[in-house]
């Protein structure tokens, strides 16, 4: 750096170096020169600067640009074009161990393009899947029914016809019947207002009919007040009736001890028989049948109850409060079909028109005078008050008034017997609360 001063001020001169140098300062030169060498300045970066600082790059110097200062002389700048990290090149592929490309998605769970031997690239756990690893199963099931056996067996099983149509409607029958019930128990009960009409028969029917193809339990309840009979229906194997049921009934903890009191059918149907002696069987009411109900909802899913003949006593009250769908028995005489219809009027005048609705009509055509009327107007009477009509045929099994025997009956007799079960199965609600 260097400093010229040309011209100076004697006075201001003389300021400077007082008066007592006026003399020197008379004696200094007209011009006076001096140059002072500066060490070269060393710029060193802020600390926040030098964590930011870029560093293992590699340079490329490219070209040198002149450029002029503003105060003069030149600067010199290198330009750089292209800048390479470290890490880009230790990143590139190495030729000698290939990196293998993972499959598509395509490829990755299908072997549409590999029907034999190993893959071109490698598979992942996924590809072992079960239909790749197992053969497939045959339907092994032998077809029923006469043709469809026949046919199966001379092709070696190789040609399955499947069932013939009747056996394909007995399965959809039984399919019916079988429906799962959520939500409590169901109570059916069997009534009428004439006796003699077969109303213990068909609750016996019913029930051997539902407790043959069903895997839960039923139970057929005898409440007639007026000595029922239903009991002498199945093979009685204990003395217990009703009323053992009402006294211990505190003392029932498990169906262990609540099936000692019942007797149970060849189809696992379970009954309880009413009182003998009619005068204990006046007594059982309507509190005494709640308390067997309650006790049945602890362990059936459905309850079969045949009433008696007093429609107005009080047990039927308790029955029908209960009742999710009810079996209305007609016989095939004038006045059983009468009687019938009516005990249909008399729920419709005491508040129980959805039961109407819902009812299932049971016509027995083997009582007496049934060949003298004509069944199909007593059908379509029925028709138009209830949701289905079912005819009960005569059996000779039923016609002795003893224990029936669901084997022994008549194909026909038990056909009738299931689509009655299947009708009423049709119409009790399948979930509903408890």
């Amino acid at each position: 750096m260097a400093r010229k001063t040309e011209g100076e001020d004697p006075q201001h001169t003389r300021a400077l170096t007082g008066e007592g140098d006026a003399a020197l300062a008379s004696a200094l030169p007209e011009s006076l020169t001096v140059s002072i060498e500066l060490p070269a300045e060393q710029h060193e970066p802020p600390e926040d600067e030098a964590q930011v600082a870029l560093e293992e790059i590699v340079t490329t110097p490219a070209s040198v640009t002149p450029v002029e200062a503003p105060g003069g002389g030149t600067v010199t700048i290198e330009v750089v074009p292209d800048i390479v990290h470290v890490a880009d090149l230790e990143a590139e592929p190495s030729t000698e161990n290939p990196v293998v490309p993972l499959p598509a998605d395509d490829d990755l769970y299908s072997r549409r393009e590999r029907k034999r031997g190993p893959a071109a690239t490698p598979e992942p756990s996924a590809m072992l899947t079960a239909d790749r690893l197992l053969e497939p199963k045959r339907n092994r099931n032998a077809p029923e029914g006469a043709w469809p056996a026949f046919v199966y067996a001379a092709t070696l099983h190789l040609v399955n016809l499947g069932d013939s149509p009747a056996v394909r409607e007995r399965k959809a029958l039984d399919a019916r019947i079988a429906k799962r019930l959520e939500g409590g128990t169901r109570f059916v009960p069997v009534l009428t207002r004439k006796g003699g009409v077969g109303k213990t028969t068909v609750t016996t029917l019913l029930g051997m009919a539902l407790a043959d193809v069903r895997e839960d339990r039923i139970i057929a309840v005898d409440a007639n007040p007026d000595r029922g009979t239903l009991s002498e229906r199945v093979a009685r194997q204990t003395r217990s009736t009703v009323r053992d049921i009402v006294t211990h009934s505190a003392a029932i903890k498990d169906f262990s001890e609540f099936s000692s009191h019942v007797s149970r059918d060849e189809t696992r149907l379970d009954v309880l028989a009413s009182d003998t002696d009619p005068l204990l069987s006046e007594a059982f009411d309507e509190n005494d049948y709640n308390v067997v109900a309650d006790l049945v909802s602890r362990y059936y899913s459905i309850c079969l109850t045949d009433c008696g003949t007093g429609i107005v006593h009080s047990v039927m009250r308790a029955t029908l409060q209960r009742a999710d769908g009810i079996v209305v028995v007609s016989g095939g005489s004038v006045d059983e079909a009468r009687l019938a219809s009516e005990t249909l009027t008399w729920l419709e005048a005491n508040n129980y028109g959805h039961l109407v609705r819902n009812a299932v009509v049971a016509i027995n055509t083997a009582t007496h005078g049934t060949n003298l009327v004509k069944l199909d107007e007593i059908d379509a009477h029925f028709a138009s008050r209830v949701r289905a009509v079912v005819r009960m045929p005569y059996d000779p099994e039923l016609a002795a008034g003893s224990v029936v025997r669901w084997s022994k009956l008549k194909p026909f007799t038990r056909s009738s017997a299931r689509d009655l079960a299947a009708l009423v199965m049709d119409g009790l609600p399948t979930t509903r609360n408890a």
